[in-house]
C-alpha cells in the first residue's frame, strides 16, 4: 500500500516519480500498487487524484483523527499537523490501508511537495474506506 501526503498543487508528475523512486527502494514495482491512501483533506487534490488514474488505482482517505491514532517510526511533521490535523500523512495512511499486521516496506520519504511510503499488511485490506 502506498501512503502519500502532498502540499496544494503539487503535479502529477511529481507525485508518480515520488512513488517509483520508493516503490524501487521496496523492490516492487508500479504494478503492484492496489491503492494510494492519503487524508481526507486532501481527497480531490489533482495531483494524487491524477496520481491515481495514471496508475489506475483508486485512492482511499482516512479522516486526520484516525491516521493521528497510529504509531508510525518517524518523526511528528509539524507542517502536516497545522495543514491538515495529524502529524504524519504518508506513513500513517499506508500502515492504516495495508490491514492488520502492517508494516513499513520504506518509511516516509519527500520529494519538493510530496511524501510518500509503503507498507504490507499481512491480510489485504480489502474494502477499507
Amino acid at each position: 500500500m502506498v501512503g502519500i501526503g502532498a502540499r496544494r498543487g503539487v503535479p502529477v508528475s511529481e507525485v508518480l516519480e515520488l512513488i517509483r523512486r520508493v516503490l524501487a527502494e521496496s523492490g516492487r514495482c508500479p504494478s503492484a500498487v492496489t491503492a494510494l491512501a492519503t487524508v481526507a483533506a486532501k481527497a480531490a487534490e489533482p495531483g494524487l487524484v491524477g496520481a491515481a488514474s495514471v496508475l489506475g488505482v483508486p485512492v482511499r482517505v482516512y479522516e486526520a483523527a484516525a491516521l493521528a491514532a497510529v504509531a508510525v517510526p518517524g518523526p511528528a511533521s509539524a507542517a502536516a499537523l497545522a495543514a491538515v490535523g495529524t502529524p504524519s500523512v504518508a506513513e500513517a495512511a499506508a500502515l492504516l490501508a495495508a490491514g492488520d499486521g502492517a508494516q513499513l516496506l520504506v518509511p516516509k520519504r519527500a520529494s519538493a511537495s510530496a511524501t510518500c511510503a509503503v507498507a504490507h499488511g499481512a491480510a489485504p485490506a480489502g474494502d477499507r474506506p
